[in-house]
Parts: structure tokens; C-alpha cells; sequence
């Protein structure tokens, strides 16, 4: 994958400092578009016992000036499944590439964890996100939604990560 972020642009790991900013950046845009359902709270609430102490991981962003802007979590969702859930971008930040650069690194995670399937569940609302996955190679998959679609209200569009989109003909 091409890695097209800009240079001040980096990949930070989970640490319990970070929790806070994990809330509040996923707070920020769920709340923007949604409401937070109980399992938004439960997660953002308890990361480390929701995502990370079950094998997950929890990856940011920051940028030089702006601080921490974005966060993704790998959720481990059962035998070999990873969801990727909880990306968020903050609005301070958008347009400088940092959801791509988090989707790049969290596609990366997820094959280094060995999902199968990785996955996300996202709303029809969301096109700008909708177009990002698609260019990196996630694909619609009713599969998906039937497994694990019903886990958020708001999910009407699950898609399944199907390797490198294949060139702009």
C-alpha cells in the first residue's frame, strides 16, 4: 500500500494515557451523525478490557501542531474475525489524509493479526468513508452484515477486506 500521508503525520500505539482521547475523538464524530449507542459507551468506555486485553489493538494519529487527530481499534469479534471499528478523525484534522494513513496501518494490523475475516460496519451516510474503504480494498459483503451487522442500530453497510483494490483501469 502507498503510503501518501503527509510527513508530519504519525502512528502512535495504545497506552492507558491515550483512553481519554480514543472517547473523545469517537465521541466527536459519532455524535455528529448518530447517537451513542450502549455498545459505543461500553467500548470507549473500557478500551483496554474491551479491545485490548482480548487481543485487540488500538492505533492514532498525530500530526505535528494538532496533536492526536484520529484513532482506529482491531476488535477481535470471535474465531479469527477483527473488526475494524471506532475510526474516527477529528474535525480540526480532516483533509490532511490522517483517516487514509489510519485505514492503511489498520488494513496492516489486521493481516498481522491474521484476521479472517477483517471487516467494518459502517452507515450509508458515511460516503465519504464508504468511497476511502472501497479505494483500499474493502468490498460490500451481506455475509458480513448477517454475522455481525446487528451489533450497532445504525449499521446498514458491512463490508469485508478483500486485498488491494486493483488499479483505476
Amino acid at each position: 500500500m502507498a503510503n501518501d500521508a503527509p510527513q508530519d503525520v504519525r502512528l502512535i500505539r495504545f497506552t492507558d494515557e491515550l483512553a481519554g482521547e480514543f472517547h473523545d475523538i469517537n465521541v466527536e464524530w459519532i455524535t455528529s451523525m448518530f447517537k451513542l449507542e450502549d455498545t459505543d459507551r461500553e467500548v470507549l468506555e473500557n478500551p483496554r478490557a474491551r479491545i485490548i486485553a482480548p487481543g485487540g489493538d488500538i492505533l492514532f494519529a498525530e500530526i505535528d501542531g494538532l496533536g492526536v487527530v484520529g484513532t482506529c481499534a482491531l476488535q477481535r469479534t470471535g474465531e479469527g474475525g477483527i473488526e475494524l471499528t471506532k475510526m474516527g478523525v477529528r474535525e480540526s484534522a480532516r483533509g490532511k489524509k490522517a483517516g487514509e494513513f489510519l485505514l492503511q496501518h489498520g488494513i496492516a494490523r489486521g493481516i498481522e493479526m491474521g484476521a479472517d475475516p477483517l471487516y467494518l460496519l459502517t452507515n450509508k451516510r458515511c460516503a465519504a468513508a464508504i468511497h476511502l474503504y472501497e479505494k483500499l480494498g474493502f468490498v460490500h459483503d451481506p455475509d458480513i452484515a448477517a454475522r455481525y451487522g446487528t451489533r450497532y442500530e445504525r449499521c446498514d453497510v458491512a463490508m469485508r477486506y478483500a486485498g488491494a483494490a486493483a488499479p483505476a483501469a
